[in-house]
C-alpha cells in the first residue's frame, strides 16, 4: 500500500472523520469539513486541504484551535496521540528540576501569548524542547501565533504519516497470516 488515497476517497464522511478526526487536537470538525471536499489526489493534497481549513478561520477560531492543545509535560488527561508524542520526547521522565522549569515556562508562555506552547515534539528531546520554549518566549505575539499554527499542522502531518505507517504494517501482517 503505497498511497491509500483511493480507499480514503471511497469512505463515508463518517468513516473519514472518525479516522482523521484526531489529526488535529480535539478538532474533528477539520476532518469533517475536509471529507466533503474529496476526492483527493494524494495524502499530501488531503493535508493541504485540511491546512486550508485552518488558515481560512477567523483569528478567534484559530486561537480556539491553539487552546485545545495541552501544555507540554502536563500531567493531565490528554489525547492518546499527545501522550505518545510527549512520551517519545521524554517528557514523561523529566527530572524534578526539568519538570519545574517546564511548568514555569508553560505558565509564562500562556500568560504572554494566550495559548499553550505548541511544538511538534517528534525528534526532540526534553532538553531541546526546553531550549525551544526559552527561545520562543521572546518572539512577538504575531510571529508566535503563526509559528504555533505551523506547529499544529506539523503535528497533524506527523500523525497522518504514523497512520499510514501503521496501515502498511497491518497490511504486511495480514499478508503474512495468509
Amino acid at each position: 500500500m503505497s498511497d491509500p488515497t483511493h480507499l480514503i476517497n471511497s469512505w463515508s464522511d463518517a468513516q473519514f472523520t472518525q479516522t482523521f478526526g484526531s489529526l488535529f487536537e480535539e478538532s474533528a470538525w477539520i476532518a469533517e469539513r475536509s471529507a466533503i471536499l474529496r476526492p483527493f489526489e494524494s495524502l499530501e493534497e488531503m493535508m493541504h486541504v485540511m491546512t486550508r481549513q485552518i488558515l481560512a478561520l477567523e483569528h478567534e477560531e484559530k486561537l480556539e484551535l491553539l487552546r485545545k492543545h495541552p501544555d507540554l509535560g502536563a500531567r493531565i488527561s490528554m489525547s492518546r496521540s499527545s501522550v505518545e508524542e510527549q512520551t517519545g520526547a521524554g517528557l514523561d521522565s523529566l527530572s524534578i528540576e526539568q519538570y519545574n522549569e517546564l511548568k514555569q515556562l508553560n505558565k509564562d508562555y500562556t500568560m504572554r501569548f494566550g495559548f499553550p506552547f505548541i511544538l511538534a515534539v517528534k525528534g526532540h528531546t526534553a532538553a531541546s524542547i526546553l531550549e525551544s520554549m526559552r527561545l520562543r518566549q521572546s518572539r512577538s505575539p504575531e510571529d508566535e501565533f503563526k509559528t504555533a499554527l505551523v506547529e499544529v499542522c506539523k503535528i497533524a502531518d506527523i500523525r497522518l504519516r504514523q497512520w499510514l505507517s501503521q496501515c502498511r504494517k497491518d497490511l504486511e501482517n495480514d499478508e503474512k497470516r495468509r
